[in-house]
């Protein structure tokens, strides 16, 4: 394929695109036909690609998501070198178990500024490049990895799914910030159980707190569930699921991907309908006298839907 074939291409910016779900997503794009920026912290692990594919289809960047400065440099390449941004993916993290109390603030801050702080600041990066470089009303797509566990907390990943919630709760509120005529949109994915470096190097586990050290607590049997559990995702699916997404006209805002992700996103969901519902009345309770419920509950649901 020749350079100018790929002038109509959509152009990628993925993180964490060295290894796992990233990994996979880069070079399935790249199978395509189509763009790629891949940004990792060590881009040169990514060398046997560039070797195999050409420069107007491939732009390798070093990229610390935590480095404001690295993360405008790597969008400054990216106009420079393809000119334009179709689809972001926040896909760099990795995770960070053990109780609240065995984990060093230090630590837990850190974990924080990986999963939250650094989409953020890659996500306004986007925004500005899709909305301003961009010919108008191209628009482009951000996805944000999160996880099952941004969704639904689990004991000894605290802070993984404080990152991962606070991401959500960015995305969710970013994507109604958008004009309908930028046509910018995120989508937040909640991956389940997949064979990646999470569960391994890309894991930092603390010792169980002493606290915490008893047969029935909590955590101790998560860990032990976790010892023994087989993911069941396919990365590849998983790659394909992802470009389905990022092609479509009116994504959703949240979806999970794998059977395992979904059967506990339902769960949660329906959980806290019957929670809603079975504590009705106390939440109407703190209302004025003069509140109309009814029609406070058409108003709100008119506004939101």
């Amino acid at each position: 394929m020749s350079s100018s074939s790929f002038d109509s291409s959509r152009v990628w910016f993925i993180t964490g695109s060295s290894q796992g779900l990233g990994r996979t997503l880069l070079e399935e794009v790249l199978e395509r036909g189509e763009r790629a920026v891949a940004t990792a912290r060590r881009p040169e692990v990514l060398a046997p690609l560039a070797d195999k594919y050409p420069p107007s289809q491939l732009l390798l960047q070093p990229l610390d998501v935590t480095d404001e400065a690295q993360i405008a440099e790597a969008f400054k390449a990216t106009e420079k070198h393809f000119g334009r941004l179709d689809v972001v993916v926040n896909n760099a993290g990795y995770g960070l178990k053990g109780e609240i109390e065995a984990i060093p603030e230090d630590e837990a801050r850190r974990q924080v500024e990986v999963l939250f702080w650094g989409p953020v600041h890659i996500t306004k990066e986007a925004i500005k490049f899709m909305r301003d470089i961009n010919p108008p009303g191209l628009g482009g797509r951000v996805l944000n990895i999160s996880s099952i566990g941004g969704y639904s907390g689990n004991p000894t990943l605290s802070y993984y799914s404080a990152g991962k919630f606070a991401l959500e709760g960015f995305t969710e509120a970013f994507t109604k910030e958008m004009l309908p005529s930028w046509n910018i949109k995120g989508v937040i994915i909640e991956p389940g159980g997949f064979p990646t470096e999470w569960s391994r190097s890309s894991l930092v586990v603390y010792p169980v707190h002493p606290k915490y050290d008893t047969p029935d607590s909590p955590s101790v049997l998560f860990r032990k569930m976790g010892e023994s559990f087989t993911p069941i995702g396919d990365n590849k699916k998983a790659a394909n699921a992802l470009m389905e997404i990022a092609s479509l006209p009116d994504p959703p805002l949240r979806i999970q991907l794998g059977t395992d992700a979904w059967t506990l996103g339902r769960f949660k969901a329906s959980k806290t309908i019957q929670d809603l519902e079975k504590h009705e009345a106390i939440s109407h309770s703190t209302n004025a006298d003069a509140v109309n419920v009814e029609e406070m509950k058409k108003l709100l649901e008119q506004a939101f839907k």
